[in-house]
């Protein structure tokens, strides 16, 4: 997400203002499993997840069946610093938006669990398109 740090949230004010930020609260494991579960095709960039995406051929690409490889801040005990620096740097940026009163937080270790919450936030925000026809 963005912004992750308070120095980034203060250059963010200087060039526009939010009247919305969302927070997604996922449990430390729920990330810490999904991100080392990442392994990357050098070349192309391709991505998978072992457990909701994985190649057909288990260590290789599908379309080119070179190696898969696992990025070094994707292993276990890399993804577990990243996220403990990561919440540390964030708590600021939280603590701003919410004493802003535009913080709204959302809980769970499922997309299609939360997108559901966030939709109806965002669509009473925004309102809606209408085609040249509606209109």
């Amino acid at each position: 997400g963005f912004p992750r740090t308070l120095g980034q949230a203060e250059a963010l004010d200087r060039i526009c203002e939010l009247d919305l930020v969302i927070s997604l609260n996922i449990p430390f494991e729920t990330l810490k499993d999904r991100l080392s579960a990442r392994w990357v095709h050098p070349a192309s960039g391709r991505v998978y997840n072992m457990d909701f995406n994985p190649p057909q051929v288990q260590g290789v690409d599908d379309l080119t069946g070179e190696p898969l490889v696992q990025r070094e801040d994707d292993k276990p005990e890399a993804v577990a610093a990243r996220l403990r620096k990561y919440k540390d740097a964030a708590k600021p940026v939280i603590e701003l938006y919410k004493s802003r009163g535009i913080l709204h937080s959302f809980s769970g270790t499922e997309t299609n669990k939360i997108w559901p919450y966030v939709y109806t936030l965002l669509s009473s925000k925004i309102p809606p398109i209408l085609s040249d026809k509606e209109n």
